[in-house]
């Protein structure tokens, strides 16, 4: 496998892009995978981006990672702050569209777009926007642990799963709301929309994959998610890993290695 960080210049400036080429290519279909970190932390040294990269180029996927702009880092203690900041929405969304697009260009044929948590959202959002601008749409959609909706659907079974006290704690409506908030920075985008794309319009959709862990609160939001894009008449695959929330970052887990061969595999089937 070789890697390098071409240059890449997006609507607004320049993208860190990191691509990962296979030694042997097998798949025709490039993936553009997009990290987590609650819209405000992460880049492309953090586990979550790098490892599903080297694991999915060494079975043979070109894959590209995004270093998209974040919002300012956010605490749970004090409230958050809504002065302009240029890496708030849309600024990442539109560093990943620009990402999309530039892969495409360079493969001359349709990706695949994935994404994990924040990335996830973000992954989901940007094939609609493709959609919305009569784009060239990507091949299929992988979407790991993401969070779709404001607020994250009421689901009791989900609840009832939760099992520890950090998984009980995390991602409960007042965090969720204040992560949302700080990556939109506008309380009138917290609604259905490319910020949180749970409720739009899903029809046109490539064939999707959604993939979340059993001990996570945000589970809700992808299984509501998952029966949007059923309701639009996509191809949807659902599938629940035992394990937490960001599993793919925990490289020595056996969530991690469950992730992964179902993510390759549904690329390998859509390629």
């Amino acid at each position: 496998m070789t890697i390098d960080e071409p240059e890449l210049i997006g609507r607004d400036g320049r993208i860190r892009v990191r691509d990962y080429h296979p030694e042997h290519r097998s798949a025709r279909t490039a993936l553009l995978w997009v990290h987590g970190g609650g819209f405000a932390f992460g880049g492309l040294d953090m586990k979550e981006s790098d490892a599903p990269a080297r694991a999915l180029a060494a079975a043979g996927t070109f894959v590209r990672t995004i270093d998209y702009r974040l919002a300012p880092r956010v605490g749970f203690v004090r409230p958050v702050n809504l002065a302009a900041h240029a890496g708030r929405f849309p600024a990442g969304l539109h560093d990943v569209i620009d990402a999309a697009l530039a892969l495409a260009s360079l493969e001359q044929r349709p990706i695949s777009i994935g994404g994990a948590s924040a990335g996830a959202n973000l992954a989901a959002a940007a094939t609609l926007s493709l959609r919305d601008a009569h784009s060239t749409m990507p091949r299929s959609l992988a979407l790991a642990y993401g969070a779709f909706h404001l607020p994250v659907p009421t689901n009791p079974s989900v609840e009832d799963a939760l099992r520890g006290p950090l998984a009980r704690w995390n991602f409960n409506p007042k965090i969720v709301h204040k992560i949302a908030l700080n990556y939109v920075g506008d309380a009138n985008l917290l609604r259905p929309g490319y910020a949180f794309p749970g409720g739009m319009d899903l029809s046109g959709l490539p064939p999707t994959l959604v993939l979340d862990a059993s001990n996570d609160r945000l589970r809700a939001s992808g299984h509501a998610f998952a029966d949007e894009l059923r309701g639009a008449d996509i191809e949807v695959h659902e599938s629940v890993v035992t394990g937490m929330h960001g599993f793919l970052g925990a490289t020595r887990s056996r969530s991690f290695s469950d992730g992964m061969r179902q993510l390759g595999a549904w690329l390998s089937d859509h390629d």
